[in-house]
């Protein structure tokens, strides 16, 4: 994995947490029924989506600190080491 899909798997996961969230309160929100079991279902439902937010952050962080550290991921071939930055 060269450093250029690390940073792009890191931004995907970014906007997808921050999406979790909004997802989250939309859900939690806007599907809120009548009946009680509707309102439990929404309630249940949204906190799902919203557990998801932590998990994406993290893997953000993570592609983003192998991205910075690209010769020691593991599977990281030499040749892709090209599009590496020199430090």
């Amino acid at each position: 994995m060269n450093p250029r899909t690390c940073r792009l798997l890191s931004n995907l996961c970014f906007q997808l947490g921050v999406i979790s969230i909004g997802a989250s309160i939309f859900i939690w929100w806007f599907l809120n029924g009548d009946a009680p079991e509707e309102r439990a279902h929404a309630e249940r439902f949204g906190i799902f989506v919203g557990l998801w937010a932590p998990t994406l952050l993290i893997l953000s962080n993570r592609f983003d600190r192998y991205a910075d550290k690209a010769s020691t991921v593991p599977g990281l071939k030499p040749e892709n080491l090209e599009d590496r930055e020199p430090e």
